[in-house]
């Protein structure tokens, strides 16, 4: 092997690199990018849970056991309730995830050291935090009331009857706590984004490569006719794909769709678009079929972790929470477990469908924006 020889081979590839600054960067910027999702978005100890608290007694006893739920680290106390329906109507939208109900006759129960019992409402459709909120809630509980006793006993000098706190807990949607009612929903979300980008992320990079982007170019076509042209085709593909996904499911794992089916198809087509969106906007940007590529990892791989696919998105720092907001996956997830495992109509829904078409229209106003035929022309 001639040295001088293999030593221009490296010379020429280091300058190729240099050349492809697009490439070159997206390798910096990705293990940073990954680095630090991973660090803070894969948290297994769920902290935070959202809760609503209707307290009917609203006495010193009462306000007490709320602190010591607060105490736990595990509940972030975000709301009062004024009735029982607004509490649960609060976790069908989805604004809170646990409520605790505490009677009126909470403080009279106590004073006469009687059981006295309060309710926690848990939202079954992630079991991984029912499952937190529900020990973690019987703990505070427990732990309240053995408080509450011990200071009766100091203050009489013998022991009094058992009384205590009972937390009922009631599990909405999942009772059982079955995972797969939380994953499918899911994995459909995740199968349609990834087919559709990887599909659409290439679809004019690959005119470029081939030289047929030159012809668009001098056509009397305009970029939105050409970018929603391409879009097209694959609409049909990914709705397909969305049907398929759904019917197995529903059929192979038996997890029931609860809602509305018109309703679940209406919005998985809308989202179907907003992920088309994404990939053509890729594409766009892309010089090559690498660099397409590598995008196409850098928002699918962040969508696994950020978008509350696998990881309770309360157990991450606000920052990663916010970051996860401009991902269209994370309201599609939503508006699946909704209506898949909750049952719920649009109405409580609004928000995440009027969020998922807003990103979606920006996504592609965005790429007829960024398209141009003169810069295809180079």
């Amino acid at each position: 092997m001639n040295f001088q020889r293999f030593i221009s081979i490296v010379k020429k590839e280091f300058i190729q690199l240099k050349r492809d600054k697009a490439s070159f960067g997206i390798a910096i910027i990705m293990p940073i990018v990954m680095i630090l999702l991973f660090g803070y978005a894969v948290n297994t100890q769920l902290e935070n849970i959202s809760m609503s608290v209707l307290d009917m007694s609203n006495s010193k006893e009462s306000r007490e056991l709320v602190t010591s739920f607060r105490n736990t680290g595990y509940f972030n106390i975000v709301k009062k309730e004024k009735n029982i329906e607004e509490a649960k109507e609060n976790i069908d939208k989805g604004k809170v995830h646990s409520s605790l109900i505490i009677p009126a006759d909470f403080s009279r129960n106590l004073e006469r050291r009687e059981e006295t019992k309060v309710e926690l409402l848990i939202d079954g459709s992630d079991p991984t935090t029912a499952r937190t909120a529900f020990s973690s809630g019987i703990l505070a509980g427990e732990s309240y009331g053995m408080k509450q006793t011990k200071n009766y006993s100091e203050k009489t000098y013998f022991t009094p009857k058992v009384g205590g706190i009972d937390v009922t807990t009631k599990v909405l949607y999942n009772p059982n706590l079955n995972n797969l009612n939380f994953t499918i929903p899911g994995l459909i979300g995740l199968i349609m984004q990834n087919i559709t980008v990887l599909l659409t992320a290439f679809a004019l990079v690959r005119e470029r490569e081939r030289g047929t982007i030159e012809q668009l170019a001098v056509s009397p076509l305009k970029s939105s006719e050409i970018i929603l042209g391409k879009l097209i085709p694959y609409i049909f593909i990914g709705f397909f794909d969305f049907l398929f996904s759904l019917a197995l499911g529903l059929v192979w794992f038996k997890v029931p769709i609860r809602g509305n089916l018109m309703l679940l198809l209406f919005l998985g087509a809308g989202f179907v678009i907003c992920a088309l969106a994404i990939g053509i906007l890729i594409s766009t940007i892309s010089k090559t079929q690498l660099q397409a590529m590598q995008l196409s990892v850098l928002i699918i791989l962040p969508s696994v972790l950020i978008s509350g696919f696998v990881f309770p998105r309360e157990a991450m720092p606000r920052a990663i929470q916010l970051l996860g907001n401009v991902l269209p996956l994370t309201y599609f997830l939503n508006i699946l477990r909704g209506i898949i495992t909750k049952g719920v109509g649009i109405q409580y829904l609004l928000q995440n469908v009027v969020l998922l078409l807003l990103l979606g229209m920006i996504l592609l106003i965005t790429s007829i924006v960024i398209f141009r035929k003169k810069p295809y022309n180079a």
